[in-house]
Order: C-alpha cells, then structure tokens, then sequence
C-alpha cells in the first residue's frame, strides 16, 4: 500500500506562483510513476504532468513552459512536487496527486483546491 498526501494549494493572483507537494509513503519502492492531475469544477480529471522513477516526464501541452515537476528520493520516502509559475485564472482546480505502481496499482492523493484570482 501507499499513502499520498498532499500540501501546498491556495489562493493566489495571476502571474503568481506555488507550489504543491506530495508525499508517498509506505511502499514507495512500488511505484513507477508519480504526477499531478488537475479537476476543475464539472469537468474530467486531467493530466497535469507526470515522472518516472527513471526521470522521464511528461507535461499537458497547457502547462508546459510555466510547470516544473521534479521528485525527490529520501529513505522510505518519495516526494513529487510541482513548480506552477505564470498561473492562469484557467488553472484554477482541484489538484491530485497520483502514484503508479509497478503492479499497476493507482492510488491517488485528497486533493489540494488551488485558486487563481484577482
């Protein structure tokens, strides 16, 4: 099993920055990949971006320039965050984490609401 658990969402104006994070714990040495995916009212969950656990990425084309993903390894624990520059009111959503195991095994984080507004 993993556990997801995120931080990092909030309001803030256009142009602004944050950044989200995601820690995986439990067995973390499952996972294959880790990503990001944004839910905005009504709507799909979509991909935002996500990462190998051999670095290889992958972004929306709606993202790409403004988001960074990266993640770090530290003992048991595997952390994925998300560098959002430039926001847009049109990236205003709830933001999930998510973790693919080996096996195929999703799991995904509760969500961290993130709004862009003036």
């Amino acid at each position: 099993q993993v556990q997801l658990v995120e931080s990092g969402g909030g309001l803030v104006q256009p142009g602004e920055s944050l950044r989200l994070s995601c820690a995986a714990s439990g067995n973390t040495a499952s996972i294959y990949i880790m990503g990001w995916y944004l839910q905005a009212p009504g709507q799909q969950r979509e991909l935002v971006a996500d990462i190998t656990s051999g670095g290889t990425i992958n972004y929306a084309d709606s993202v790409k320039g403004r988001f960074t993903i990266s993640l770090s390894r530290d003992n048991a624990k595997k952390t994925v965050y998300l560098q959002m520059n430039s926001l847009r009111p049109e990236d205003t959503a709830v933001y999930y984490c998510n973790a693919r195991s080996f096996y195929s095994t999703i799991y995904w984080g509760q969500g961290t609401q993130v709004t862009v507004s003036s």
